[in-house]
């Protein structure tokens, strides 16, 4: 029987560019018919929805909770944030070490205590990546993927050599490495090699396995920070740029591309490329390697703000937010459909730790800001702007991060997917405040941004979690092991 019938609602999905005409029967948390004239006698819940677009729910392939505050809190407060820019899912990095649970060892230990925190926490979805920090986790990889649902790792390439914040430290220290051990290309080498044996094991699972990387060099970051520091003459996001520039990005895509080549690893996602450098670096590597499936993402901070726009040192992030000209090419590259998808790259922090002592010194502010409520409706407004289909965007928000990712029954609006569905009016212009976001994030660097596109409501399983515009009910978010379908 249906429980939930959306009516009067233009739907979108990735498969043609434009949205059409339909009802949406939800039965048992999945969609059960999409079609117009559909009956809503004897259902317990019919919504109309007054003409709008009916988007498949936004698989956010890259968040940070608990980076900064703590995870049970970010799994309730960041949830809400993400259900108002229309994620049902999100996928959101972990790692041992300083940070998130502030603890090294085992992901066998270490995995079951953030499964504990999130729990019952969350107002979407969520699952977990995994980064192989040091030899013993390699060794866990197949354990991971089997026992937890954990296909996708992560490399971040900078960490052995350079700070999180910019100034290098002891880098030993901050990742918590058994004595011993270092985090380098050397270590890079062995994870991939790790991976692709985790894909070789599960064959049936070998195309939803997959390594991402955080793609910046830190000899480069390290010897342009100093020079950036020493001259004085740029200031804030334009200095933070010219300190960790885009070549390092390109050289980072390109060691990367040749050690999954060495190692023969056939997945490799090159996370948040944020220039013309990067992604043409990573372009030109897909067409020298075609044996590798590459895969691209960009955020939506990089597509919508640049250093002369974002607001202040709350823009702050790594890889940086770059000039205008660095946004254009991002945006050409969406176009021609060379990025894969989009995604936030949430990592929520407080005003109190953001802003360092001077306060205007982007060198001691911490990087990474929120921004998964602005993630659907900021690519709705910029790509409608400029010619994307509403199609792509369902594609590049839902559709391919899902099928990457081993989420097999969410990525689309169709019988026997998850109901997880956003519903977006199309020509609601508003600006964008801080307050008015229900992440505990007390700022955002898109802070009187005119977006022109809202979400006004949001189902996760057909659970009504955003309703014309506010959070209701409890948390009904569940961890998602993978492959899910």
């Amino acid at each position: 029987m249906t429980d939930l019938l959306l009516k009067n609602v233009r739907v979108v999905t990735h498969e043609r560019n434009h949205p059409v005409a339909a009802d949406i029967a939800v039965t048992g948390g999945r969609v059960e018919q999409v079609a117009p004239g559909l009956s809503g006698e004897g259902v317990p819940e019919v919504i109309d929805g007054c003409g709008r677009l009916a988007f498949p729910g936004v698989v956010d392939a890259h968040q940070h909770w608990g980076i900064y505050n703590p995870l049970r809190d970010d799994a309730s407060t960041e949830s809400k944030a993400a259900a108002q820019g229309g994620v049902t899912t999100a996928l959101t990095y972990m790692r041992t070490g300083q940070y998130y649970l502030n603890r090294s060892g085992p992901y066998a230990d270490f995995f079951p205590e953030v499964l504990r925190l999130a729990e019952d926490r969350a107002f979407v979805d969520y699952g977990f990546h995994l980064a192989p920090m040091s030899s013993g986790h390699i060794g866990e990889l197949p354990d991971l993927v089997e026992r937890f649902g954990v296909p996708s790792f992560k490399i971040f390439m900078f960490y052995g050599g350079h700070g999180l914040h910019g100034r290098s430290a002891d880098q030993s220290g901050f990742l918590m490495l058994p004595e011993g051990e270092r985090y380098d290309y050397a270590h890079f080498e062995f994870v991939m090699r790790g991976v692709q044996a985790a894909r070789e094991r599960f064959p049936e699972l070998a195309g939803e396995i997959s390594l991402s990387l955080h793609c910046e060099t830190a000899e480069i970051m390290t010897a342009y920070t100093k020079l950036v520091e020493e001259s004085g003459e740029l200031t804030g996001l334009a200095a933070y740029s010219a300190s960790r520039p885009p070549h390092s990005e390109g050289l980072a895509v390109f060691v990367a591309s040749y050690l999954a080549h060495e190692t023969g690893l056939g997945n490799v996602n090159l996370l948040h490329l944020s220039s013309r450098k990067a992604l043409d670096a990573a372009v030109r590597m897909a067409g020298t390697f075609p044996h590798i499936d590459f895969r691209r993402e960009v955020t939506i901070g990089h597509l919508l703000a640049d250093i002369d726009t974002a607001n202040g040192l709350g823009g702050k992030v790594n890889p940086p937010i770059r000039p205008r000209e660095d946004v254009e090419a991002l945006w050409e590259y969406v176009l021609d459909g060379a990025v894969d998808w989009v995604v936030s790259d949430h990592a929520c922090c407080r005003e109190e730790l953001k802003f360092g002592t001077p306060a205007d010194d982007v060198f001691v502010a911490k990087a990474g800001f929120g921004g998964a409520e602005y993630l659907l409706p900021g690519l709705i407004t910029e790509g409608r702007r400029r010619g994307l289909s509403y199609g792509r965007i369902a594609e590049l928000t839902s559709w391919n991060p899902a099928r990457r990712y081993g989420l097999r029954a969410k990525g689309t609006i169709a019988p026997g997917f998850d109901a997880d569905i956003c519903l977006v009016d199309p020509d609601s212009t508003w600006t964008v405040r801080a307050a008015e976001s229900e992440s505990s994030q007390e700022f955002t660097p898109f802070e009187g941004f005119e977006l022109t596109a809202k979400v006004t409501d949001t189902f996760v399983r057909g659970h009504h979690v955003l309703d014309t515009g506010k959070i209701v009910g409890s948390p009904v978010g569940r961890y998602v092991p993978r492959p899910m379908g």
